[in-house]
């Protein structure tokens, strides 16, 4: 059994405060938006290579985790002192005792329909069950890869597929992750599909989904993939891998294919689209600060 703390503290306070609790015992520590969920929730957007707007919320929910034997109020004094903070006026506590963790894990991920022609669904769903009919279901559970397409970069691209994908063109997923967004349109009929990646990781996820989902995919590395193109390119990584590759993204899509960026925020979709002056991109979707790009290469 162990006993969850929790408690607020203002943005500058976070990091000292989690080093303290956790060198004073605490098992854990998660920072969240104090706020959220109310008219004052704040969005944090950040990614590899650009500063973070800022390092934690303006009031940062603490929640730290300890054995149900330590006593609290002397962990809570330590850490204060080690902090230099006085004592959090209120701390909040709750109970969390021991249970089938791979279920409730598993009951965070529930079967995703895309559209009119997709469903994303974890293996454990499908097991026993009968498929829907009139969808292209992909089995995928999640993993160390990304994509599990409840992320809102993932969805968008699925919907796009969903609207746009027809049997016979050719596709490339760059930066494949899963593989979820290569699966998917061979599932709808796209034929050769290569994903490619620079993660040694995600290429054996990749493989695995693939075989899961009896597709035939090409997976490659990023290296090996130096002369493909195809009808329809997606990459849905970040905005500044998108930025330093849009000569080589442009180039994978054949004159007339489409091409369709994901990633990125919708305050940065008007910059990227100034990079790819050879495709006519515009803004297919936007979700939750996050914007979907697609057009067709000239």
């Amino acid at each position: 059994m162990w006993i969850e703390l929790l408690f607020t503290v203002d943005r500058d306070q976070v990091e000292g405060w989690s080093d303290a609790l956790l060198e004073a015992g605490a098992l854990s520590v998660q920072a969240e938006d104090a706020d959220a969920d109310s008219p004052d929730e704040q969005a944090l957007f950040g990614e590899p290579g650009e500063p973070v707007p800022v390092a934690a919320w303006a009031r940062t929910r603490l929640a730290a985790l300890i054995e149900a034997s330590v006593p609290v109020q002397s962990l809570l004094e330590r850490a204060a002192a080690l902090c230099a903070q006085p004592l959090p006026g209120q701390v909040g506590r709750r109970v969390l005792a021991d249970q089938d963790w791979v279920r409730v894990t598993q009951a965070q991920f529930e079967p995703i329909a895309v559209g009119d022609r997709l469903l994303i669904s974890p293996s454990w769903h499908l097991q026993g069950g009968a498929m829907p009919e009139g969808r292209a279901v992909i089995e995928l559970d999640p993993g160390l890869a990304f994509g599990t397409g409840s992320h809102p970069t993932t969805h968008m691209c699925l919907e796009w597929l969903d609207t746009h994908m027809r049997a016979g063109l050719s596709m490339i997923d760059y930066g494949c992750g899963s593989g979820i967004l290569a699966i998917a349109a061979a599932r709808l009929g796209a034929t050769p599909v290569l994903a490619i990646d620079i993660d040694e990781q995600a290429l054996v996820s990749a493989r695995d989904n693939a075989r899961a989902n009896r597709v035939d995919i090409e997976v490659k590395g990023a290296v090996e993939a130096g002369g493909d193109s195809a009808d329809v390119v997606i990459a849905n990584i970040l905005a500044n891998p998108l930025r330093l590759l849009a000569p080589l993204l442009t180039r994978l899509v054949r004159p007339g294919g489409a091409l369709v960026l994901a990633g990125l925020l919708e305050r940065q979709a008007d910059e990227l689209r100034a990079l790819y002056p050879e495709v006519r991109l515009e803004v297919f979707a936007v979700r939750d600060g996050w914007a979907c790009l697609a057009g067709v290469r000239i």
